[in-house]
C-alpha cells in the first residue's frame, strides 16, 4: 500500500494519516477511525484512506460500509489492485456474486502472460486467481456450469499452475456436456502431476461419459494398484461390465 498524494497533506495531517496507519496495522480498528476519518471531510482524493477505512469497516462486519469505502478507493485509482482484491472479497461474504465477477472482469484487462509480464506481482495474481475460482465455485454449487467454465478459465489466465482450479474447471467442462475438452484439462494436470490420483478417477469418468470404457477402466485399475483404498475409483469400476 503507497501513500497517494500524501505530500500534499498539510503537517498536521500528515501527522493524522501517518497515525492512523499505525493504528490500522496495528489491529487498532478504533484508533485507526478515529485518525482517519477526519481526512475523507478535508482529503476526500486520497484512496490509501479509503482503503483503509474499508478495511477497518469489513473487519467489523459492517460490510455496506466497507462496499462504499472501498468502491471509493477504486473510483480515485481504478489500478489499485489492494482495493479490488478487498472489494470482491467484500462482495463475495454479501453474496454479489455478480458484482464480484463484473469487479474481476473490468480489473483485468487483457489476460496475464506467464512469460514475464510484471504488471501484477505473483502474490497479487494468486490473489485474483482465487477470487475467479471463488467464483466459479459458487455458480458450480447452483449447477450454471457455463458461468463457472467462464470463471475458472479467467481464474487460470492469472495462474495456470493452480492445478487445484483445472480440476475444477475439467469437472465443469464434463457436467456442462464438454467431456473432449474435459480430457484436456485432466491430461494437462497429470503431465504436470503425474501422480494426481484425483485427476486420473475424473479421467476415468470422463472417458465413461464418453462411452470410452475400457480405458475408464484402465485409469480407475491404475489407481487401486498406487491406493487400494480409493473407495471412488472401486464404485466406478463397478459401472463398467
Amino acid at each position: 500500500m503507497g501513500m497517494r498524494h500524501a505530500s500534499r497533506m498539510s503537517p498536521d495531517e500528515r501527522e493524522w494519516f501517518l497515525l492512523g496507519r499505525q493504528h490500522f496495522e496495528r489491529g487498532d480498528d478504533e484508533g485507526a477511525l478515529r485518525a482517519l476519518r477526519p481526512l475523507l471531510d478535508t482529503h476526500p482524493r486520497f484512496a490509501d484512506v479509503h482503503y483503509m477505512v474499508g478495511l477497518v469497516h469489513e473487519r467489523q462486519g459492517e460490510l455496506e460500509e466497507a462496499s462504499a469505502a472501498l468502491e471509493s478507493a477504486l473510483a480515485i485509482n481504478p489500478g489499485y489492485s489492494e482495493a479490488v482484491i478487498a472489494l470482491a472479497g467484500v462482495y463475495e461474504r454479501r453474496g454479489l456474486f455478480d458484482e464480484c465477477r463484473s469487479l474481476m472482469e473490468r480489473s483485468a484487462g487483457q489476460p496475464l502472460r506467464n512469460d514475464g509480464d510484471e504488471r501484477v506481482d505473483a502474490t497479487t495474481r494468486a490473489k485474483l486467481s482465487n477470487l475467479h475460482a471463488a467464483i466459479g465455485d459458487a455458480y458450480a454449487e447452483v449447477g450454471d456450469w457455463r458461468e463457472s467454465i467462464d470463471a475458472y478459465r479467467k481464474a487460470l489466465d492469472r495462474a495456470p499452475g493452480f492445478h487445484d482450479i483445472r480440476y475444477r474447471l475439467g469437472v465443469a467442462l464434463r457436467e456442462a456436456g464438454l467431456p473432449s475438452q474435459a480430457l484436456a484439462e485432466f491430461h494437462r494436470i497429470l503431465r504436470s502431476s503425474p501422480g494426481s490420483l484425483e485427476a486420473k478417477v475424473q479421467l476415468g469418468l470422463t472417458y465413461y461419459s464418453l462411452g470410452r470404457k475400457e480405458q475408464a477402466r484402465n485409469e480407475w485399475d491404475e489407481v487401486l494398484e498406487v491406493d487400494p483404498s480409493r473407495d471412488d475409483a472401486r464404485m466406478y469400476l463397478r459401472m463398467v461390465p
